[in-house]
C-alpha cells in the first residue's frame, strides 16, 4: 500500500485520531498476519502496542510494521520467539547487524542447496520425459553431442569382488577426489569397447554419475541406441541386439557403451521392469581398410 493511499485510509477509519495510531485488526492486515499472533507478541513482551485506548483496544504505530515484518522474517528462518526477545530485548546496531549477517549467511547456504536440487530434480524430469516418447523396440544411430559426467576409475574386480564392491570403491573414490560433491545424481556404466567386442556385458568397466556439471564428458560421437525392460544387470539381449544390428548396417564398433537406466526404481515400483537404454560408439565400415 503506497503512503499517500495508505494515510488516506488511516484518514477515513480513525478521523479524529491520533494518524500514526492502528488498530489491531488493521495492524494485522497491514503487516500480514493475525490478531492472535499480535496479542501473544504482547503477551510475551516482544511487541507491545503504544497505547490502549478505550475499552482496552491495542494500538500500534506505523513504525511498528518494520519490526513485525522483521519478527516474522526471523522466525521463518527458523529463529524462536525466545531468541527473538533476547535480540530485542539487548539490541544495538552492532548486535543487530551481527544476527542479520548470520541469518543472510544461512539464507546463501540454502539458496545453493535449493539450486543443487533443482538441478538433480530437473536432470530426472528431464531423462525421465525423453524416454516416455522413445520407441523401446527400434534400434537407432544418432549422432549425440558431448555430455558432462563424473567418470570413475576403473574398477577393479580382483579376488572375489564384485559390481557392488567396485560401485561402493566408486562412490569413495569420487568423495574424496571432489569433496562437498553432490552424490545423488544417477550412477550408471561404461562398457570397454574391448569387453563389448568379447560380448563380456556381465560388469561394467566404469561407473559415473550423470552429472551435468561433471568434469568429464561422454564423447559427441555416432551411437547405435536401444532399450530393453528388465532389472538391474539384465542387458545381454539388448546389446546382442544392438551388435547384431551394427553388423548388418555396416557400422562397425568404435568406441565405448554407456548403460543407462533412465525409468528406475525412482519411477518404477517393479524392480524388473525398469527401462535401460545403452549407447555402442560406432562408426561407418572403411572399406578401403586392408
Amino acid at each position: 500500500m503506497g503512503k499517500r493511499i495508505f494515510k488516506a485510509y488511516l484518514c477515513r477509519k480513525d478521523k479524529g485520531k491520533n494518524l500514526e495510531n492502528i488498530s489491531i485488526s488493521d495492524f494485522a492486515k497491514f503487516s500480514r498476519t493475525t490478531t492472535d499472533t499480535l496479542r501473544h507478541y504482547d503477551k510475551i513482551g516482544l511487541l507491545s502496542p503504544v497505547l490502549r485506548g478505550e475499552n482496552n483496544y491495542r494500538y500500534y504505530s506505523i513504525g511498528q510494521l518494520a519490526v513485525v515484518n522483521v519478527i516474522r522474517t526471523l522466525q521463518s528462518l527458523g529463529m524462536t520467539l525466545d531468541e527473538i526477545k533476547k535480540l530485542s530485548d539487548y539490541r544495538t546496531p552492532e548486535h543487530m547487524t551481527e544476527t542479520l549477517t548470520t541469518q543472510i549467511d544461512k539464507i546463501d547456504a540454502k539458496i545453493e542447496e535449493w539450486v543443487r536440487a533443482r538441478k538433480l530434480l530437473f536432470t530426472l524430469q528431464n531423462t525421465m520425459k525423453s524416454s516416455l516418447e522413445v520407441d523401446e523396440n527400434a534400434i537407432t544411430v544418432e549422432f549425440l553431442p558431448a555430455k558432462a559426467i563424473i567418470l570413475g576409475d576403473l574398477n577393479d574386480y580382483s579376488g572375489d569382488r564384485n559390481d557392488y564392491d567396485a560401485l561402493h570403491c566408486f562412490y569413495i573414490n569420487i568423495s574424496n577426489k571432489y569433496p562437498g560433491l553432490d552424490l545423488n545424481y544417477p550412477v550408471w556404466a561404461v562398457f570397454s569397447e574391448e569387453r563389448i567386442k568379447k560380448g563380456d556385458f556381465t560388469w561394467p568397466d566404469r561407473y559415473y554419475f550423470n552429472n551435468p556439471e561433471g568434469y568429464d564428458k561422454i564423447p559427441a560421437a555416432l551411437y547405435a541406441i536401444g532399450y530393453t525392460r528388465g532389472g538391474y544387470g539384465q542387458s545381454d539381449e539388448i546389446y546382442k541386439r544392438l551388435i547384431d544390428y551394427i553388423e548388418r548396417n555396416d557400422l562397425e564398433i568404435c568406441g565405448n557403451a554407456y548403460e543407462e537406466y533412465p525409468l528406475n526404481e525412482v519411477c518404477v515400483a517393479d524392480d524388473t521392469n525398469y527401462l535401460m537404454k545403452v549407447m555402442i560408439t560406432v562408426q561407418k565400415k572403411n572399406r578401403n581398410r586392408n
